[in-house]
């Protein structure tokens, strides 16, 4: 599949994953969706702009190509459900106010979805795991911040309004605990800003698939409210005047996460 990701390498041991910045339509998706759909409007807007300072730091970058709307890449492959009431699946059926995503009769077939799953999701995961495992072996241990963003209110989902930062370690189970503390810390010094751990959005496939202390791979999925850095209507603007503070914010927790990863490897090679 054409532009299915992209992928940048680092030099640090970090890997940042936009599994829900993608816009790319197929034929079949594009041809079936319903007019709201058509803007793209669930989709984790301007998400590699947001990070562009991750080159600095040194971070490995891989970003979705296609819309989610063809195919979730944050959902396991059998499709299990990850959260108990509304949520979307590998393969979405409908928006996130939950109106349906296809016009009746003219959803993807099963051939075209599981050619999405082949041609998609499957090098996604590819070139991921075998990002952290490259990160593992050079360094010794591996971090990776999934990156996602969503409008700060979103009934079907969640009561009123989202906090800013929603960070999540899949309570715990993705990282290690020393490495959340040190992540909320960042947040709660944030002026003006909310966060909450293991809140509303405790972490997708992908943060729980991958994330493995045991093992020093330590993940954590960032799911930030639109509404500090964007419009949240169509055409779903960029605003500089918010994205600019909030970027700092996330500099700093991605420098911390670096920090914390240096510090606990030095730690444990001093065992």
């Amino acid at each position: 599949m054409i532009d299915a990701f992209t992928f940048r390498q680092g030099r640090v041991p970090l890997l940042i994953s936009m599994p829900h910045a993608g816009t790319r339509l197929t034929p079949a998706v594009e041809a079936g969706l319903v007019p709201a759909a058509l803007s793209l409007p669930d989709t984790d807007w301007h998400i590699p702009r947001l990070y562009d300072f991750a080159d600095e730091l040194g971070a490995s970058v891989i970003a979705a190509g296609y819309s989610r709307f063809v195919i979730d890449l944050n959902r396991p492959e059998d499709d299990t459900p990850l959260y108990a009431g509304a949520t979307t699946g590998l393969f979405p059926s409908t928006l996130f106010d939950g109106e349906p995503l296809f016009q009746a009769g003219v959803e993807p077939s099963a051939d075209e979805r599981t050619r999405y799953l082949r041609e998609i999701w499957t090098p996604y995961h590819r070139a991921l795991a075998d990002e952290l495992a490259r990160l593992k072996r050079e360094f010794g241990y591996a971090l990776l911040f999934d990156a996602h963003s969503i409008r700060s209110q979103v009934p079907r989902l969640f009561d009123g309004r989202l906090p800013d930062f929603n960070l999540g370690t899949f309570d715990n189970a993705s990282c290690a605990p020393s490495m959340a503390a040190r992540l909320q810390a960042v947040c709660a010094g944030a002026e003006g800003y909310s966060h909450v751990l293991n809140g509303r959005f405790k972490g997708g496939h992908i943060t729980r698939h991958y994330g493995r202390p045991a093992e020093d791979v330590h993940a954590v999925q960032l799911e930030l409210a639109q509404c500090t850095y964007m419009n949240e209507s169509e055409p779903f603007a960029y605003r500089e005047d918010l994205a600019a503070p909030t970027r700092r914010i996330l500099r700093q927790l991605l420098e911390e996460l670096l920090a914390w990863g240096q510090e606990h490897h030095a730690q444990r090679q001093g065992k």
